[in-house]
């Protein structure tokens, strides 16, 4: 299994159209490209990312098809309309939380 790591800060006064579109097509979006999504956390106090937020491939090879691909970008570039310092990386999974 391989994870995409994913972080971003939510852009201010935008907030409530942030969590309507990660719940209303984020989220369904993932889904239908494959990505398993495994877990979100949300950082109320500290100097890092507000959101960092993690999904799941079964192997690289579909992870590089995944993020390569143009329903990923476009799913991507919508978030980035609600976000700030977006920034992603591709691990090897193993259990818990991962940096």
């Amino acid at each position: 299994m391989v994870k995409l790591l994913m972080n971003w800060d939510i852009q201010a006064g935008r907030e409530a159209e942030y969590f309507q579109f990660i719940i209303q097509d984020f989220v369904p979006g993932l889904l239908k490209i494959g990505l398993q999504p495994t877990e979100v956390w949300f950082t109320a106090f500290g100097n890092c990312a507000q959101i960092q937020a993690g999904g799941l491939a079964p192997d690289l090879p579909t992870m590089q098809n995944i993020v390569g691909g143009t329903e990923w970008q476009e799913l991507r570039q919508r978030l980035e309309e609600f976000v700030s310092g977006y920034k992603q990386k591709v691990i090897s999974a193993e259990g818990g939380f991962q940096l």
